[in-house]
């Protein structure tokens, strides 16, 4: 894991991975609360019984977004900042689900710091980033995440 004092020290680790972070298990609860959460209960994601009649691989799927959301818990475990106020989700430049991510499924972080630009008040973080799905040969999604990191 990547440790630095402040978020400018971020600047020096331009162009370099980090990660891979922990890997995290989208299980059924997890699909199910997020489900309720967004309300799309779509029966792809969340009838287990259908998709094993109905689904390639015969199990549920996450929804994309879940996936995409699980990356503030990632970083975690990739970088710290020891003197960040706090960290905002700032947006994305570019976003693509490349694979489903089936129900007791287990996917991970691998970032690499793209840019890296003081602002006033802290950094502004573009990552690189890919979510691995484990023993899977296509990523569950890949996206240029922004990110805001303060003092």
């Amino acid at each position: 894991m990547l440790k630095v004092e402040r978020p400018v020290d971020l600047v020096a680790y331009v162009g370099e991975k980090l990660g891979p972070s922990d890997w995290v298990l989208v299980d059924q609860e997890r699909i199910d609360k997020f489900a309720a959460a967004t309300l799309d209960q779509a029966w792809f994601h969340v009838d287990p019984e259908r998709a094993a009649r109905d689904m390639p691989g015969g199990r549920t799927i996450a929804h994309g977004f879940l996936t995409l959301s699980l990356f503030a818990h990632m970083t975690e475990t990739i970088y710290a900042i020891r003197r960040q106020r706090r960290g905002v989700n700032y947006g994305l430049n570019r976003l693509r689900f490349t694979a489903p991510v089936a129900a007791g499924a287990r996917v991970r972080l691998h970032a690499t710091l793209k840019n890296a630009e003081p602002i006033e008040g802290g950094v502004r973080l573009t990552l690189d980033s890919t979510f691995e799905i484990e023993n899977e040969a296509r990523p569950a999604l890949v996206a240029e995440i922004i990110v805001l990191a303060l003092e």
